[in-house]
């Protein structure tokens, strides 16, 4: 068998989290399971991965992640609020470690002003730890768009294993406080870390 660059790249991170004896859980809507396959392409992922929930209607967040309808119907089910509410729930179904929920528009319709297509929220629970971050991703096709999620998710994640990710923004917000969004657009030309937000 062949493997991409990519598979290649997150065969080493299945084996990172294999050796710090950690299970990864998702809850996709967007995505619609290109995370999870991402993952159980690669041999030996059953001995990391534990649940891949596509839960890609607004009911099926209410019902199987348990996220309350109130927040949908405030936020909306792309908004950080959705998100957090689906990647904590999904912590608590799963018992992993670490649980990555992703909640976006893909296109190449269903896009607002104020949401556009190619919006994408992504979380990820490492213990108590959450991460939530806004993408707005400029890829012009919906499976494009679906990939950079994917590509995003994963990169998190991968941050999140050695904590520099969390660590550095819990800096970052501690030493720049309100200006920290100068600052992050400053380090973005240099360092794209991140999309536009960081919410915790």
């Amino acid at each position: 068998m062949i493997y991409s660059q990519r598979q290649i790249w997150w065969a080493k991170k299945i084996k990172k989290l294999i050796k710090k004896k950690l299970k990864i859980s998702f809850a996709e809507s967007c995505t619609g399971g290109l995370l999870a396959a991402s993952i159980t392409s690669i041999n030996g992922a059953s001995k990391i991965f534990n649940i891949g929930l596509i839960t890609y209607s607004n009911q099926a967040k209410i019902d199987i992640l348990k996220v309350n309808k109130n927040i949908i119907k405030k936020y909306g089910a792309v908004s950080a609020e959705c998100c957090g509410a689906m990647v904590k729930n999904l912590a608590k179904i799963s018992k992993a470690q670490i649980n990555v929920s992703v909640t976006g528009i893909a296109g190449p319709n269903g896009g607002t002003k104020n949401k556009p297509v190619g919006l994408v929220y992504i979380g990820v629970k490492k213990s108590n730890k959450i991460i939530i971050t806004k993408n707005i991703f400029k890829q012009k096709t919906r499976k494009s768009i679906q990939k950079a999620s994917v590509k995003k998710a994963l990169d998190i994640v991968n941050s999140l294993i050695w904590e520099i990710f969390y660590n550095f923004f819990i800096l970052f917000r501690l030493f720049f406080g309100k200006h920290q969004q100068f600052y992050l657009n400053q380090i973005q030309m240099i360092f794209p870390l991140i999309n536009l937000k960081t919410y915790f």
